[in-house]
């Protein structure tokens, strides 16, 4: 199984609000479009960046992972998600080389891809997210 390319870069901020006016009118990048994340309890918003985007992932809830992770480090890079064909797939061949993963199954995330995240203790403190867009 390959990697075809790095699908977005997750990253943490406070206000959606605040923070998109930096990214569409000081950067120039195409906002695509918001849209909340129930289960994860998170506002996301994808800017188009070449290829791949750029997804802001703003806490809805105290106990918001986002949250959490704003509250220890602060705004900032969360999490890379690699582009991936057969999700299912790779977790279980990423489980038979030893790699740990919070999701063995893969679920439902923003903009109706499956993910699944790596935990970063067994990929040099990086969380990876493998994204499977295009398949129901």
């Amino acid at each position: 199984m390959e990697v075809k390319k790095i699908d977005h870069v997750g990253i943490a901020v406070k206000s959606l609000d605040e923070a998109l006016p930096f990214y569409v009118e000081t950067l120039g990048l195409e906002c695509l479009g918001i849209e909340a994340v129930e289960s994860e309890k998170v506002r996301v918003a994808f800017l188009k960046i070449g290829e791949a985007k750029i997804e802001l992932l703003e806490p809805t809830a105290e106990d918001s992972p986002i949250a959490a992770f704003i509250e220890k480090r602060g705004e900032g890079i969360h999490h890379i998600a690699l582009g991936v064909d057969d999700i299912q797939a790779r977790i279980d061949e990423l489980k038979a080389n030893g790699i740990r993963m919070i999701h063995d199954q893969p679920k439902r995330g923003a903009g109706g891809a499956n993910i699944a995240f790596m935990h970063p203790k067994s990929a040099h403190g990086v969380l990876y997210e493998l994204c499977e867009r295009g398949r129901a």
